[in-house]
């Protein structure tokens, strides 16, 4: 294998040395190369009786920017180089996986709005793609949740850091201004990023959920407060969308219902094409992560078992806890199952594994006066098939986000409620998805924003 590589290279050499028999352009890769104006052969010279397969094998080898070098050689050559199977390859073993790759490239490449009809692949080059996509520098992402926010490089296989949301930083009798600026200062400090160098992806926590005309002027308000923050700071290009539009993006859907368990509430919300339905209704519960691990902790309490912090029950919450099937039948078990706390020896939980988790069904048992989770999404889905906004299905994908949408056992519990809740015409084809990347969920979905090879392009706003 080496001598053939070495021959390969030597007839790029000879090639590239040529003088006047060559023109510098720019290929479709995106990369810049000499290419012959005429080639002399169209044969692959010493490889001419290899297997296809073995000069593909050669290919994969040498890497995609050697690979599109190869075009020098022969005609031959460059026909091969041009074969999207090669391309394809390159694709899938990139840090983002081939699916996600798939879909930004075919439903997002577009921009904002999302167009109804994906791109037709057949019209692309996968060799073209993958140059665009190299150049993307990519951008800086910072996932502002409810409760704590996820931040890193868009090139990053996942977030490098936590800190408090945008939304809980610093005095927040400050000016909104103030505080915004002293967040964002902080985050790029321990990026250690100069602002000015790359575009930003902001996510902004689902808030003034309603379609009131107070609700639409609080989130615009908070929104210019974020472009203007950014701006001042001379960032180049910014996008800011919403939580839920980006967990869905990460599942790689552009329309469905997501729910979003929250810090302090759980919102329904719908989303066709990209665009949040407000006008068909936002659902929220006013129950989110904190009311779960409060639940736990007053469960603990009442079976003597001691802890030191509220930390310690999030761990425990974290690490037993699951929805039941059913929770009539669960009850009937003996159930124990334990976890080894560093610093606070083990802990031996029953009942509480699967009671901490019924309360997104059954809320009042944490003192909550609210519908459960099933009852929130069914009317929400009442709601979409109601509007008549054209093919059903629409809705009938659940997306869940957020770091207590990960507990064990929630989504098949949620689908089977809703099975059991809506008419038939509404409920066949339902589908519930846990959340695709865990808790970094809209994270990973700004992600494939940002690595997309139209980004920035309709994505962002320049100042």
């Amino acid at each position: 294998m080496a001598m053939l590589l070495r021959k390969v290279w030597g007839s790029v050499s000879n090639i590239t040395c040529s003088t006047g028999e060559s023109s510098t352009r720019k290929t479709r890769t995106g990369y810049s190369s000499l290419l012959p104006l005429q080639s002399s052969s169209s044969s692959l010279g010493v490889f001419d009786h290899l297997p296809y397969d073995i000069l593909m094998q050669i290919m994969r080898l040498i890497g995609p920017k050697e690979a599109a070098r190869m075009s020098l050689v022969s005609k031959s050559w460059r026909s091969f180089v041009f074969d999207d199977r090669l391309w394809i390859y390159f694709l899938q073993h990139q840090i983002e996986p081939w699916d996600s790759t798939f879909f930004a490239e075919t439903m997002l490449r577009s921009g904002y709005p999302i167009q109804t009809f994906p791109i037709n692949m057949t019209e692309l080059s996968y060799m073209h793609m993958y140059g665009k996509r190299a150049q993307v520098s990519g951008s800086v992402i910072i996932d502002g949740g409810s409760g704590y926010c996820k931040y890193g490089w868009s090139k990053y296989a996942a977030p490098s850091g936590k800190s408090a949301t945008f939304l809980e930083f610093g005095n927040i009798e400050s000016p909104l201004y103030s505080r915004m600026r002293h967040f964002f200062t902080t985050i790029y400090s321990r990026m250690q990023v100069k602002p000015y160098t790359q575009p930003i992806v902001v996510s902004l926590p689902l808030c003034h959920y309603d379609d009131t005309e107070n609700a639409k002027a609080s989130r615009r308000q908070l929104k210019e407060c974020i472009y203007q923050v950014l701006f001042d700071m001379n960032v180049p290009a910014v996008c800011a969308m919403n939580q839920a539009t980006l967990a869905l993006y990460a599942a790689r859907r552009t329309s469905g219902i997501v729910v979003n368990i929250g810090f302090h509430a759980t919102s329904v919300v719908p989303i066709l094409n990209g665009k949040v339905m407000r006008k068909v209704g936002v659902e929220v519960i006013g129950l989110g992560a904190l009311k779960l691990t409060g639940f736990l902790r007053s469960q603990l309490q009442q079976n003597n078992i001691n802890f030191e912090s509220l930390y310690t029950v999030r761990t425990l919450k974290e690490n037993l806890c699951y929805v039941a099937a059913d929770y009539k039948t669960e009850k009937l078990k003996e159930t124990q199952a334990s976890m080894e706390v560093s610093g606070e020896g083990l802990f031996i939980l029953g009942k509480e594994c699967f009671q901490t988790g019924e309360i997104l069904f059954q809320p009042r048992m944490a003192g909550v006066q609210t519908m459960g989770l099933d009852q929130a999404v069914a009317l929400c889905m009442d709601h979409c098939y109601d509007a008549e906004l054209g093919d059903d299905s629409w809705f009938k994908t659940v997306i869940l986000a957020g770091g207590s949408a990960c507990i064990p056992g929630l989504a098949e519990r949620l689908e089977k409620e809703l099975h059991e809740l809506l008419p038939a015409p509404i409920s066949n084809g339902i589908k519930v998805i846990p959340p695709p990347n865990g808790a970094d969920t809209a994270w990973f979905g700004a992600k494939l924003i940002s690595n997309v090879s139209s980004f920035p392009g309709s994505w962002c706003l320049s100042p």
